[in-house]
């Protein structure tokens, strides 16, 4: 651990011209005490640490000293591609490491371009979660993350509305959707501990199949209620694409909660606002589908939605743009929104 803060201490002397004790102190999660303790440490093994007393003083390494200790880990290399996203760094466990890779990276780039780092934050910060939410990482994402970048196995427990489901994992990558992390995984069949299949031969496979054993599936982590890796790791399918997976689950996820049919009439301003109001999948769908433009411009299409009340809701964001043609009971719910409304503010000119 100590030898860990000394090498980051260097890094640090190395990067800037000069760190005041509680600079130091700071950057390194220990009392200014520490610091000098350290300093001196590393002076008797040899590095050059001077330090300059007074209100403008600090430490710094003297004539241009220089540390080899530059080269990147794996697992630095790896984090420092998400350096762009802290607050997943933090959940996964990877906060330290990608700070020790940055160090590194500063310390090996020219004095003219040590502000980089900063000025690139300055410039660029990626929030992820929604708003008016407060994101809580899951309790099993740091041991999940581990087995990613791992290549090994997990036995997971996961939670599937009343009751739970035992299985063992390949666990291929993690993905933070909207503040919810989701781990997309190969499903080997049934973990240890849970019960076995009964029977054999064709009842098996079936029961193998129902489990999904060999495909690829998609888990909240926050829906798992036990985890525990594996000594055993598993060989990567390599053509194995996480965006690409993801991107087909989602589409195939959204369409497949739109179990009903709304009939629309749109003006050319609804046509433009529809696909900010609903799913963009179910917009593209319609529009791709609509009916060519009336006279006046406007257009019927068919929009699939998840539910009367969902596109209620969903509908009111198009106002006087769209006019509901069926079903009958939506048509008649904004028949009698437009009453009130007409009620509460009257009619123009009146």
């Amino acid at each position: 651990m100590r030898a860990a803060r000394l090498i980051k201490m260097v890094l640090l002397l190395q990067s800037r011209p000069t760190m005041t004790a509680s600079e130091l102190a700071r950057e390194l999660e220990v009392s200014e005490r520490t610091v000098t303790r350290d300093a001196q440490a590393l002076s008797e093994a040899g590095v050059p640490v001077y330090a300059e007393r007074g209100r403008a003083g600090g430490y710094r390494l003297v004539g241009g000293y220089r540390t080899r200790l530059t080269g990147l880990a794996r697992g630095e290399a790896e984090a420092l591609f998400l350096s762009g996203v802290p607050g997943a760094l933090r959940e996964m466990g990877l906060e330290d490491v990608a700070s020790a890779a940055r160090l590194k990276v500063s310390a090996a780039l020219l004095p003219s371009l040590r502000d980089a780092p900063r000025t690139a934050a300055q410039r660029f910060h990626l929030d992820a979660p929604a708003w008016f939410r407060e994101p809580a990482a899951p309790a099993l994402l740091p041991l999940i993350a581990d087995a990613v970048w791992d290549d090994r196995r997990v036995s997971a427990r996961y939670r599937r509305g009343e009751s739970e489901v035992a299985r063992e994992l390949e666990p291929y990558g993690l993905v933070l959707k909207a503040g919810v992390w989701y781990l997309c995984a190969r499903v080997r069949g049934t973990a240890s501990g849970a019960a076995p299949e009964k029977g054999s031969g064709a009842a098996a496979e079936k029961a193998a199949a129902e489990r999904g054993a060999g495909a690829f599936r998609t888990y909240r982590i926050d829906r798992f209620v036990g985890a525990e890796a594996l000594k055993d790791r598993f060989s990567r399918d390599e053509d194995f694409d996480l965006p690409g997976f993801w991107g087909a689950q989602a589409e195939r996820f959204a369409r497949s909660i739109l179990r009903s049919e709304v009939v629309l009439r749109l003006s050319p301003a609804g046509v433009r606002a529809l696909p900010h109001a609903v799913d963009p999948v179910a917009a593209r769908d319609a529009l791709g589908c609509a009916a060519r433009p009336d006279e006046d411009g406007w257009v019927t299409l068919t929009l699939r939605v998840e539910s009367e009340e969902v596109a209620h809701t969903q509908l009111r964001a198009l106002g006087p743009e769209a006019e509901v043609v069926s079903p009958a009971a939506l048509r008649e719910r904004f028949t009698a929104e437009a009453a009130r409304l007409t009620a509460l503010y009257g009619v123009p000119g009146e």
